[in-house]
């Protein structure tokens, strides 16, 4: 992470390439979209020529139900900012055509992704993911800092056709690999038809992209992007996320970011930050202190440290992100920071202006913007209070008596519902909505019937 918070990637689209292209009529289709609380790409299909002769300057709206439902798409109770009694009215689709890009995929469609305002004019819909990490962001820069990132996001092929996935209800799915394939280059062969594919599209869309490589799980891969400005990681994320499976299917295939699929090896999603003065400053490293860290630096682990167990429903939003939790795993469980330590929940790596902070807690089912503004929120936290850092954790963190991660959604809901760190960094109405997201996933599963339920009980109790 040597470059500044300006670096960009390949040429995204301006709007007088559009124009020219819609002219010729290469593109045809414009998506506006925004990123829901489940990390989705969510939105609508425009034709082109309606975009420039009606959106462009009047806008577009859509149901405000859209940041209160389950994932299921089912209208649920609890959210103060949506709901029956409310009408489910609309919010308006705010075009960052800084985002305009083409869509990874589609010849003839291209992509532009948005924030969220009320129609009455008080302001942005503050629960929107995109908005929650953009408040952080704006928090930093008063202090004279910027935030860059990066996310490593794991991935499981399957031979097997979504449609063919869920009428089997993804059980005895056949894995891309048939063995461990981690750093292997014969390995990776068998999928590079697809990730050739998600590699090229996406760099066609804007996002310089670093490589691929196996991973442990059968048919588990990784693709890699160049870090960027927090915003745009997130944004060239959900992108990425939503290409992958529509290239899969494409390929006949099917692919899930879910973070544990079955009892190997879980989807990660490790996520790299680093600060840097608004000019490109580096402020994290300090040749002159022990271990290269600046005192700021030390800070900013200190918060992370100290907001990881309020903040980890942020980190791990689902019922099954908890079951990557496990020793030996690669996935962290001990509240720890160490240097290069793969054990720790935070692993520090690089040196110079290379120097950055890994979060090792998120899984592949992670919501980016949520995950990075945490992680802002808590590394500020640290700072203002300047919060003094724990020596660097030295050996298996997995045997260390140190605080744990929370291992079930209900700790971490009911720590995000009582963290005064958390209400005052993002505001109660931000809590609230997603303690009650949280709240809405616990009543679903403790309704369902699991297959593991029948298996034990069916003939045996």
């Amino acid at each position: 992470m040597s470059g500044s918070i300006h670096d960009r990637g390949p040429a995204q689209l301006t709007l007088d390439q559009l124009r020219s292209e819609v002219d010729s009529g290469v593109v045809d289709t414009v998506i506006v979209a925004f990123t829901d609380m489940q990390g989705r790409l969510t939105g609508k299909r425009l034709h082109a020529g309606y975009f420039f002769d009606h959106v462009l300057e009047g806008g577009v709206e859509g149901c405000n139900y859209l940041l209160a439902v389950d994932v299921d798409m089912n209208t649920v109770d609890g959210y103060a900012m949506s709901s029956w009694e409310k009408g489910y009215g609309d919010f308006e689709f705010v075009l960052d055509l800084d985002t305009l890009r083409r869509t990874p995929g589609q010849p003839n469609s291209v992509t532009i992704q948005c924030d969220l305002a009320w129609l009455d004019g008080s302001g942005p819909v503050r629960q929107s993911p995109r908005g929650i990490l953009k408040a952080q962001v704006e928090r930093a820069a008063e202090k004279g800092w910027g935030a860059i990132a990066g996310t490593e996001l794991e991935f499981i092929v399957f031979e097997d056709t979504y449609a063919d996935a869920w009428d089997r209800r993804y059980v005895g799915l056949t894995g891309a690999n048939r063995y461990n394939v981690d750093y292997s280059i014969t390995g990776g062969t068998v999928v590079e038809p697809l990730l050739r594919d998600i590699r090229g599209e996406m760099y066609a869309a804007g996002v310089t992209v670093e490589g691929a490589k196996g991973e442990c799980n059968f048919g588990q891969h990784e693709i890699g992007f160049l870090y960027d400005e927090v915003v745009r990681t997130c944004d060239n994320h959900v992108i990425y996320k939503t290409a992958a499976k529509e290239l899969a299917a494409k390929h006949g295939m099917s692919l899930t970011f879910m973070a544990k699929y079955d009892e190997r090896e879980g989807n990660s999603c490790h996520i790299h930050l680093s600060l840097r003065g608004t000019d490109g400053e580096v402020v994290f490293a300090d040749d002159d202190r022990d271990g290269g860290q600046s005192e700021l630096f030390d800070h900013f682990l200190a918060g992370l440290l100290a907001t990881m167990r309020e903040f980890t429903y942020f980190y791990a939003p689902n019922i099954n992100s908890y079951k990557r939790f496990q020793p030996g795993s690669f996935a962290p469980t001990a509240v720890a920071w160490g240097r290069d330590n793969r054990t720790c929940a935070l692993r520090v790596v690089g040196h110079g202006a290379g120097l950055r902070v890994e979060n090792r807690v998120p899984g592949g089912d992670v919501n980016p913007y949520l995950a990075i503004a945490a992680m802002i929120a808590g590394g500020l936290h640290g700072i203002e209070n300047e919060l003094p850092l724990e020596p660097a954790f030295e050996g298996n963190a997995y045997s260390a008596d140190v605080d744990q991660v929370p291992t079930t959604l209900r700790d971490a809901r009911d720590l995000l519902a009582g963290s005064a760190i958390a209400r005052e960094a993002f505001g109660d109405d931000v809590v609230d909505h997603y303690v009650n997201a949280a709240d809405v996933e616990l009543k679903a599963f403790d309704a369902a019937v699991t297959d593991w339920e029948r298996i034990r009980g069916f003939e045996r109790l």
